[in-house]
């Protein structure tokens, strides 16, 4: 069973004491990252006017807007990947229809070869009665 785990991080200023699941290295890791959103959004013109229920609603916005684009990057990566296995699915029927056609002109090789033995052989048998008949 996972182990919860507390640690505390600093957001905006605040020291905020976060628990979870995760490992304290990725609570510290979200907590950067919220930091660097609010320090992204604090550069923007009029945000540092903007009321505290404001701000937080465009901190969030941001944070939903970064996970949807990431969700879809996630989804093109997965259509990508099952792309890739269809090719790779493909090639390899290919592949193995390719090896029975190699493998049938290999037996059909084999055929001729012992047909042109088999002809050889009654060539050289019906060229001794030739000369049998002409001697």
């Amino acid at each position: 069973m996972a182990v919860k785990n507390t640690t505390q991080v600093l957001i905006g200023g605040k020291v905020i004491t976060l628990s979870g699941y995760e490992s304290e290295e990725y609570l510290q890791k979200v907590a950067s990252y919220m930091n660097n959103k609010l320090t992204e959004l604090g550069q923007l013109p009029g945000y540092s006017r903007q009321a505290q229920e404001t701000r937080h609603t465009l901190l969030s916005l941001n944070i939903a807007d970064d996970y949807f684009k990431a969700k879809r990057q996630a989804e093109m990566y997965e259509e990508e990947l099952e792309a890739k296995d269809r090719e790779m699915y493909d090639l390899k029927h290919d592949l193995i229809n390719g090896q029975v056609e190699l493998d049938r002109g290999k037996e059909a090789g084999q055929d001729k070869d012992r047909q042109i033995a088999e002809l050889q052989a009654k060539v050289e048998e019906l060229e001794k009665e030739l000369e049998e008949l002409l001697q």
